[in-house]
């Protein structure tokens, strides 16, 4: 056995030998690149406590990550294609590595969010090159199977993050949440060498950069103003950032449609197998990521559950997720694609609008149901909706396949914390001001209704001044309290909703399976650019 990989995929005469062993080096990456957002969510409490983090710079170490992450796939998946997706998937897990390190070393607000956007450019580099490898590795009569793993990877990471964060939080400071993702990223990089081997698109044509540019400037403009107007008001940057994206995202259409090699053919969209599919990724993760979201924070904040507590609850999803996957994996050949999608969303919705029964009284029994059939939906509905999306790209084009279907997930992924987290302290501070509105003074007030957070930390203040005591404190607890849980149920209403509509909407977009049968054949190579020689018998 050679000790690297070296033959081109495209040289081979019949599937590759090692594509199994690949599959998990993809997997170990894709992993890290989740975790990164998972295992902050446990880390947050103590970052705020020992940075000082107000709400909006809490907002932005997160969010640091996701706005580069969302605005650069396209592009770089294309790059991928024509230049090394291997090449690329290596690159992307040392700069995601580098800015882990970063991220452990840093005590300054400014270079946290710095060393959040490095990862994040990193992830962009990696996870279209996870899913074009895949596809350009896998014969087709296997991809399915393959991609179901890719999504149960996702699920794993959303449980495993939090985990291992918590376990290191219970002796270390939350620097050491960044460096979980080194020594992956490090086993990925020589896995990647030693079993993913080459792959480029044959003789690809000059990247449009052009439309690349407006790609960067419309999404990475959409995800700033989804992302701080909901959450901070809609001053002058949002507002900007809005029209930025209303006019960029024209443009970006149009300048595709005349291009003769565009780095998105956008009338892809009229494909109702590959339009249904990316909104159902869309809504689907809308609900899913803002729910579990809130959730965690719910068990954390209301609960007290510790962050290796919290992420010990959170293993059910995961189990749940891998049940899932199993269950498409066998029904999908017999149902068809639109049935699996279809249920999955249909799931997560429930999942999500059995939310709206949190109150005070509520244990983390109230979570678990929701949280096993929102896990069981990703692993049901994800799968197929994405094998669908990269067969409706060329071999040539893979990369950008995996930097669509990825934008939709981060789009909708973004979307739901935003919105739903806008309305969830929207209820939180309107019900708590008509509750101790009176009782605190003006500064404190506003400190209280900021976040959960801010009420408990406020509470905690007057516990320590004697004209107060502890009574006085634990009726602002209980206020807190019963003010975040009845957010957590307005909102998961309202999130229910939504899901519902869009599921309603998948529904009509999406073909039948005669229909989709028809629509979803090997799509054709431009005919510009001559077709990449893989083998995908």
């Amino acid at each position: 056995m050679p000790l690297f990989a070296n033959t081109p995929v495209e040289k081979m005469t019949g599937p590759y030998s090692r594509r199994w062993l690949a599959l998990l080096v993809l997997c170990l990456s894709l992993l890290i690149v989740v975790m990164a957002n998972t295992s902050l969510i446990v880390a947050a409490p103590d970052m705020t406590q020992d940075l000082g983090l107000s709400s909006s710079d809490l907002q932005w170490v997160i969010d640091g990550y996701t706005v580069p992450y969302a605005a650069l796939m396209l592009v770089l998946g294309s790059i991928g294609d024509k230049y090394s997706r291997r090449g690329a998937l290596v690159a992307g897990l040392v700069i995601f590595a580098g800015g882990s390190v970063m991220g452990s070393l840093v005590d300054g607000t400014g270079l946290v969010i710095t060393a959040r956007a490095i990862m994040g450019v990193g992830a962009a580099v990696v996870m279209p090159a996870t899913l074009s490898l895949l596809v350009a590795i896998f014969p087709k009569r296997e991809r399915a199977k393959a991609i179901t793993a890719w999504t149960a990877t996702s699920g794993l990471a959303i449980a495993v993050g939090p985990l291992v964060a918590g376990w290191l939080l219970e002796d270390h400071a939350w620097g050491s949440t960044f460096l979980i993702n080194v020594p992956i990223a490090v086993v990925a990089v020589i896995g990647a060498l030693v079993l993913v081997p080459p792959s480029k698109a044959a003789n690809a044509g000059r990247i449009d950069y052009v439309g690349g540019l407006l790609s960067i400037v419309s999404v990475g403009s959409l995800v700033y103003a989804i992302i701080e107007g909901p959450h901070f008001g809609w001053g002058t940057g949002p507002v900007a950032a809005a029209v930025v994206a209303g006019v960029g995202l024209p443009a970006f259409v149009l300048w595709e449609l005349r291009h003769p090699h565009p780095m998105l053919d956008v009338r892809r969209f009229a494909q109702r197998p590959f339009s249904g599919s990316m909104l159902a990724v869309l809504f689907f993760f809308f609900g899913t990521f803002g729910a579990i979201y809130y959730s965690t924070q719910f068990l954390q904040f209301v609960l007290g559950y510790g962050a290796l507590e919290t992420g010990v609850r959170l293993l059910p999803l995961a189990g749940a997720v891998f049940v899932g996957a199993a269950a498409t994996g066998r029904l999908t050949p017999k149902l068809g694609m639109k049935a699996m999608v279809v249920a999955g969303m249909a799931i997560g919705t429930v999942g999500v609008l059995l939310l709206t029964r949190i109150d005070t009284g509520s244990t983390y029994a109230d979570f678990l149901a929701p949280m096993m059939m929102l896990g069981f939906a990703i692993g049901l509905s994800v799968s197929p909706a994405t094998d669908t999306i990269m067969g409706s790209f060329p071999e040539s084009e893979l990369g950008v396949g995996g930097g669509a279907n990825d934008t939709a997930l981060e789009l909708g992924g973004s979307l739901g914390i935003a919105v739903l987290g806008s309305l969830l302290a929207t209820a939180y501070k309107d019900r708590l001001t008509d509750l101790v509105g009176g009782q605190l003074p003006a500064s404190a007030l506003e400190t209280a209704k900021d976040s959960v957070g801010g009420g408990l930390a406020v509470a905690e203040q007057i516990a320590k001044t004697p004209s107060a005591g502890p009574e006085q404190a634990q009726a602002l607890i209980d206020a807190v309290h019963e003010a975040f849980a009845h957010g957590v149920a307005h909102t998961s209403l309202i999130g229910g909703i939504i899901m519902a509509a869009g599921t309603m909407i998948v529904i009509a977009v999406l073909p039948g399976r005669k229909a989709a049968k028809h629509d979803q054949e090997e799509p054709e190579e431009p005919k510009e650019s001559p077709k990449e020689h893989v083998d995908v018998s």
